[in-house]
């Protein structure tokens, strides 16, 4: 199989946007568009390589990542245009990945609208104040493009450096940053969580109402300042049943996917522990579905169906592994995942924080040695 243009490069040639929602300039309406590897697998074209990124390729398993971002503090650096370009492009110098994932946090559009948080070293985050009340959601209001200045300066400057590589713009689903709220922080049970779900569901809609609404925009900002895709994260939803899901959190999500529906910047939609959700979460709208490492390729295509490209799945853990384990078990992904409409290589989860930076490059190496077909 080849690299082919498809349609998409004809209405280029002949003045005509492929991408009319957005600016003659975006990536999408040019080369990026065209011919990088990340779109046309999202979108379910041919491809000559199988491309591979890798969630949280920038961070904490860099030692240019811990150098450049020495002695500041999480939340500071996803506002600074400098930090947020120089981290995005690191791993993309490093390994040669065929997409950079936007350095930022899932809790980053919610600290721009005032919510009291921080991110705190060895926990994550956590919110002063806990959502819990109808009049909590009150406290919360729309995201405005004057909110993250410093975010969409830094998109604008990766577009220029990254050059013919797509930018992957993400958000947190309405789910996974309810639980932070009302948490007020990590959890293991979401027990809060589900005591306002089931307890207080007219508030619990209105919370997720509300944050749907925020993480749309968000998505929306992102591409429209130069991202050729999106992924929205539900971290926690697995903790969910289907019934329950397709109650409580598939509206929601499928309203934050639909704020960028019209500019045609494949979605990416990932969470984990949702080998049970595969089929709600692909109707919730993106055309993409991300695969943890607990479902094999093979069988969550059967859950999605030919309609959908896929994204995964490498347990993270694997890479601690000698190099000849982890061969074998790239190899096997990469197999699983033969004949599939749409690939997309990643790791079923994050990327761990200890990882040797070395195991990753070797494992890019290997999917890009390896044809589609």
């Amino acid at each position: 199989m080849t690299d082919t243009g498809s349609d998409l490069a004809d209405h280029s040639v002949l003045g005509e946007l492929a991408y009319p929602k957005l600016a003659a300039h975006h990536p999408l309406n040019g080369q990026v568009g065209q011919r990088a590897a990340l779109i046309a697998a999202a979108q379910r074209r041919p491809v000559s390589h199988t491309p591979v990124w890798f969630m949280r390729q920038a961070g904490r398993s860099l030692p240019e990542y811990r150098k450049v971002r020495e002695g500041i503090p999480m939340l500071e650096s996803c506002f600074r245009t400098d930090l947020v370009t120089e981290i995005t492009l690191q791993p993309v110098r490093r390994y040669g990945v065929d997409a950079a994932i936007f350095f930022s946090d899932i809790v980053v559009p919610l600290k721009a609208i005032g919510v009291d948080l921080d991110i705190v070293p060895g926990v994550g985050p956590v919110v002063a104040e806990p959502f819990r009340r109808a009049t909590d959601v009150a406290r919360l209001r729309s995201l405005d493009e004057s909110d993250v200045t410093t975010i969409t300066a830094a998109i604008h400057e990766l577009v220029r450096e990254l050059g013919l590589t797509p930018l992957i713009g993400f958000a947190g689903a309405p789910f996974t940053l309810a639980s932070y709220l009302i948490e007020g922080g990590p959890s293991r049970d979401h027990a809060q969580t589900k005591a306002l779900m089931y307890g207080q569901p007219d508030v619990w809609h209105a919370l997720l109402g509300a944050l749907a609404e925020i993480a749309g925009q968000f998505l929306r900002l992102q591409v429209l300042a130069g991202a050729s895709a999106v992924q929205l994260f539900d971290s926690w939803v697995g903790a969910l049943s289907p019934r329950d899901y397709r109650e409580f959190v598939q509206p929601h999500s499928m309203r934050a996917l639909s704020y960028v529906a019209d500019l045609g910047a494949p979605r990416i939609h990932f969470g984990v522990g949702t080998g049970e959700l595969l089929t709600d979460m692909r109707d919730a709208g993106a055309e993409v579905v991300g695969v943890d490492f607990r479902v094999p390729l093979s069988v969550a295509a059967g859950r999605v169906g030919a309609n959908h490209a896929l994204q995964g799945n490498l347990d993270p853990a694997i890479l601690f592994a000698d190099l000849d384990a982890v061969t074998t078990q790239t190899l096997r992904v990469l197999e699983d995942a033969r004949g599939l409409p749409g690939h997309i290589f990643n790791l079923g989860h994050g990327v761990l924080p200890a990882t040797n930076p070395d195991v990753l490059a070797r494992v890019v190496e290997l999917v890009h040695e390896n044809p589609t077909s």
